[in-house]
């Protein structure tokens, strides 16, 4: 798998120890301002492109009323946050023994009364997801424009993650989770670690 060297800011033994206490960790700040306006601009080139995430093989699901755009190598300045999480990735497995081989990933944009309902994105551990992460990549956010992330933590805690302009938000996943109705525009990268192990201990 290859990678990139992990930001110097980011303070990764409070990471791992987050990870490990509450299943959760979040990271502000992650990116020079540079790179954010950057990602933001790349993004909205192709907004046009992307599709409505609850329509799969001609089927709605009525849970998520989001819009993605899977992330390939026309997509390079996105591309660069890939390699951080597979550097992220390599440091997770030395710690966890989680196997971690490959990184997907794709843009979300929820628009104005758009939300993605409770879920788990590894229910009952059926697939490969061992981290899932977001990262909020809009360069202005109000409390009040609503899209929180709120999540259970692994020992039953609720919490509600304000989506800050480039935060990243990292959390097992097997938690269970949902996005709070949009009153504004949110972007953000929803990508996920996956391995062909499932060996958390909750």
């Amino acid at each position: 798998m290859q990678s990139t060297s992990l930001p110097t800011s980011w303070n990764i033994d409070q990471i791992l120890d987050d990870l490990n206490t509450s299943g959760f960790a979040l990271v502000n700040d992650a990116y020079p301002k540079e790179y954010i306006i950057d990602l933001v601009q790349e993004c909205s080139l192709h907004l046009e492109e992307f599709r409505a995430a609850g329509i799969q093989n001609g089927v709605v699901s009525h849970i998520r009323s989001d819009h993605i755009l899977w992330i390939d190598h026309q997509l390079p300045i996105a591309q660069q946050h890939i390699k951080t999480l597979q550097s992220l990735s390599q440091t997770l497995n030395q710690a966890f023994y989680l196997g971690i081989k490959e990184v997907e990933a794709h843009f979300a944009c929820y628009n104005a009364g758009e939300f993605y309902a409770l879920h788990r994105d590894n229910p009952q551990l059926k697939n490969d997801r061992m981290i899932s992460t977001v990262f909020y990549l809009h360069e202005h956010w109000q409390e009040d424009w609503g899209g929180q992330l709120r999540l259970q933590d692994k020992n039953g805690e609720w919490h509600i993650i304000q989506p800050t302009p480039n935060r990243l938000a990292i959390f097992q996943s097997d938690i269970l989770h949902e996005v709070l109705l949009s009153k504004q525009q949110r972007l953000s990268i929803t990508a996920w670690l996956r391995s062909g192990n499932s060996i958390w201990n909750n």
